[in-house]
């Protein structure tokens, strides 16, 4: 049987209860923000524009080895 949204969400925080506690869930709700807009309408507008070897090019500049992305939420 399919779950609905609504039990899925419920079970993802009583996971996330289970796991970080309540607190921390809390924080963790408080930092997460799924964003506003059309994701995928906005970056047609800046990827159609842009030709794949600079597209590569941008992706070589980033390091391979980021290790410390989310050291501000372990904090």
């Amino acid at each position: 049987m399919t779950k609905t949204q609504q039990e899925i969400i419920r079970q993802g925080y009583e996971a996330l209860i289970n796991s970080l506690g309540i607190i921390d869930t809390i924080r963790f709700i408080q930092y997460y923000s799924s964003g506003q807009g059309d994701y995928t309408q906005e970056r047609h507008q800046w990827l159609d524009k842009t030709p794949p070897d600079e597209i590569f090019a941008l992706m070589k500049q980033q390091p391979e080895n980021d290790n410390h992305e989310y050291d501000e939420i372990i904090n």
